[in-house]
């Protein structure tokens, strides 16, 4: 009765400690999914009507003021490891001088380049790349520390 009383609280430890060695993965940030994107229409829906449709956006256009950016990443974290992003996703969504949606674009990261996952768009020409690409590149690289003394 004793030894089978050790194996099971051997197996018992050995089952928490795997478990303590899986994976685990957070998200930050917000990226809308496609179907609640598709709520939004290029060409009639206002930025007025955005945030009831989708919610308000993690950033918005710095330069232009004319882009909003939804940004998302996923983290790993695996034990005492460093926490490794496995994805970051943006989602930028422009407007033209009426304030009508112009262009609806989801950007990932691979291999350290900008890859657009999607488009809807009606104006062809992206202005903002540049800017996708520092978002998309310095995600993630802030620490506390670089703001307190």
């Amino acid at each position: 009765m004793a030894a089978i009383r050790q194996i099971l609280i051997l197996g018992l430890v050995a089952i928490l400690g795997l478990a303590a060695c899986s994976p685990v993965y957070r998200n930050h940030g917000f990226v809308p999914p496609d179907i609640d994107l598709a709520q939004v229409v290029v060409g009639q829906t206002t930025m007025d009507q955005v945030p009831q449709l989708i919610g308000r956006p993690s950033a918005q256009g710095l330069l232009t003021g004319s882009g909003w950016y939804y940004v998302g990443s996923r983290w790993r974290h695996f034990g005492p490891q460093k926490p490794q992003e496995v994805s970051r996703e943006v989602v930028a969504i422009s407007f033209d001088q009426q304030g009508i949606v112009r262009n609806v674009e989801r950007f990932g990261l691979e291999q350290g380049r900008v890859v657009t996952l999607s488009r809807r768009v009606t104006d062809t020409s992206v202005t903002e790349i540049s800017l996708i690409g520092q978002i998309l590149g310095n995600l993630g690289n802030f620490q506390a520390g670089d703001f307190i003394d």
